[in-house]
């Protein structure tokens, strides 16, 4: 039985000098693996030894292991403890920094911006740009503690610091992308922005911020060259161009466009095709909204504006007028010359007076010369109603305060027709704003509709049930007549 126990304590005790020296050569190993990157990094020209070195013989001075080792721990244990401890040590300091610089820096920071008076640092805040830059901070924590995890295998080092490398160019990306944002936000406030849009340009530069970063997150990943990946990339053009054509066709349609000037936000455009009608509200990379009149939305793929036409309403807004184009239909059986007695008559009407007086004497002078009797109404010169009343209307509008004068200005017959005859209003109105044109369109039309009876002319209106009734009845008191001179 004795030297059974003796047996079992030399394997035990065997068994236990093995895990110490296993834990004593992995501890060994390490230092050694610490040691020499210190010294190789004095060889190299630096006097003073980086973070990460001076933390790895920090924790290998601690002895954490050891520690253990006095607590009853095995050695293996022990070793493997330390590991672990190490592993937190390092994720809880990354834990402390993230909480670190987003809850103190970027409060802290916002603080300031919003006490002061300019308003670019206010957009900062808004877009998050410091709260996406806080999160390389435990990204950097993460790299740094990457030697201390395992220094003596290299490979977990490297992926370790490899990841964290991509996640802080991704960071870097959103970042910069945040920040263009400020920018197109500022240049919205500028008076520049109502007259030409960058939005296209501002998600073009957007994308390729993004390309470069997965590029450079793929080169970093994969360990290859940039040129590399990018080779690979065009061996996929064909994929790319399926994938992002409308992206593409709608950068080269937004370049033209802007090169151009052919749209703005807030024109008002009109494209029948999409049954659109009202003001371009957003001009995106590959889409343009425009809010209708009856307030729905219509959505247009913005290279349609370039492949297709629409009509631009700009032109009207920059003039400074707005056309007013209007006709009065003259039943044609109401037109006759001008006699005395209607001369006369329309000499009361001040806006026309000297008209009529330079015009009669002008008349009278050719029938003179040539001889014409005056009773001769179809051979000489002769006034019409229909004239005067032309010639009312272009004094009356002359006068009018809210009409243009210096752009095109017609009273003018349009062709006869089953209608009548038109008279037609071409003129441009000093107010372009939509519920005071109707306005004054209203008045101009209310005052010559009224007007139009004085100069012994009817407006042309087609039978309505009013006028068939009265017909109806005419027909019927005939009838009647008729009827009682028959019986009599």
């Amino acid at each position: 039985m004795t030297s059974r126990r003796s047996d079992s304590s030399r394997k035990v005790s065997r068994s236990s000098s093995r895990e110490r020296q296993t834990a004593y050569d992995s501890r060994s190993s390490r230092s050694r693996v610490i040691r020499s990157s210190c010294s190789n990094s004095e060889t190299s020209g630096g006097d003073v030894m980086n973070t990460e070195q001076r933390l790895a013989l920090t924790i290998e001075t601690l002895g954490i292991a050891r520690l253990f080792e006095r607590w009853g721990a095995s050695p293996i244990a022990a070793a493997a403890t330390e590991r672990v401890a190490v592993i937190l040590l390092i994720v809880a300091a990354a834990v402390l920094a993230n909480w670190i610089a987003r809850r103190l820096i970027v409060r802290v920071l916002h603080g300031l911006f919003r006490r002061t008076r300019v308003t670019w640092d206010d957009r900062i805040a808004e877009r998050g740009v410091l709260l996406k830059l806080s999160r390389v901070a435990p990204a950097l924590v993460l790299y740094a503690g990457a030697a201390l995890v395992a220094p003596e295998v290299p490979w977990v080092v490297e992926a370790v610091r490899r990841t964290m490398t991509a996640w802080i160019v991704l960071v870097a990306a959103f970042t910069i992308g945040a920040l263009i944002d400020v920018f197109h936000d500022l240049y919205r406030e500028s008076p520049v922005a109502a007259r030409r849009s960058i939005t296209v340009f501002v998600q073009l530069a957007k994308v390729l911020v993004l390309i470069v970063a997965g590029v450079i997150v793929l080169t970093t990943i994969l360990d290859q060259s940039p040129f590399g990946i990018l080779s690979g990339l065009g061996a996929m053009s064909a994929v790319l161009l399926l994938v992002f054509r409308d992206s593409i066709l709608g950068f080269v349609s937004g370049v033209q466009l802007s090169a151009n000037n052919m749209v703005q936000i807030g024109d008002w455009i009109e494209m029948p095709k999409y049954d659109a009608d009202g003001d371009v509200i957003d001009i995106t990379l590959q889409t343009i909204k425009v809010q209708n009149w009856d307030k729905t939305i219509t959505t247009i793929p913005i290279y349609a504006l370039v492949s297709d036409s629409f009509r631009n309403w700009r032109g009207m807004t920059e003039s400074g007028g707005r056309r007013i184009k209007r006709a009065v239909n003259i039943d044609m059986r109401s037109v006759r010359f001008v006699d005395a007695e209607m001369l006369e008559r329309f000499k009361r009407f001040s806006r026309i007076r000297e008209y009529l007086e330079t015009r009669q004497a002008e008349i009278d002078a050719y029938n003179t010369e040539h001889g014409i009797d005056l009773a001769d109404a179809v051979s000489g010169r002769r006034m019409t109603n229909l004239g005067v009343f032309r010639a009312y209307v272009t004094a009356y509008l002359k006068a009018h305060p809210l009409i243009r004068q210096d752009m095109t200005f017609l009273v003018r017959h349009l062709p006869p027709g089953p209608t009548g005859i038109p008279i037609e209003i071409f003129v441009f109105s000093a107010d372009q704003r939509w519920p005071f044109y109707e306005g004054i369109q209203a008045d101009i039309f209310d005052h010559l509709l009224a007007v139009i009876p004085e100069f012994d002319l009817h407006v042309y209106q087609e039978p309505s049930g009013y006028d068939l009734a009265a017909i109806a009845e005419a027909l019927r008191g005939k009838s009647v007549e008729k009827a009682t001179e028959t019986r009599g």
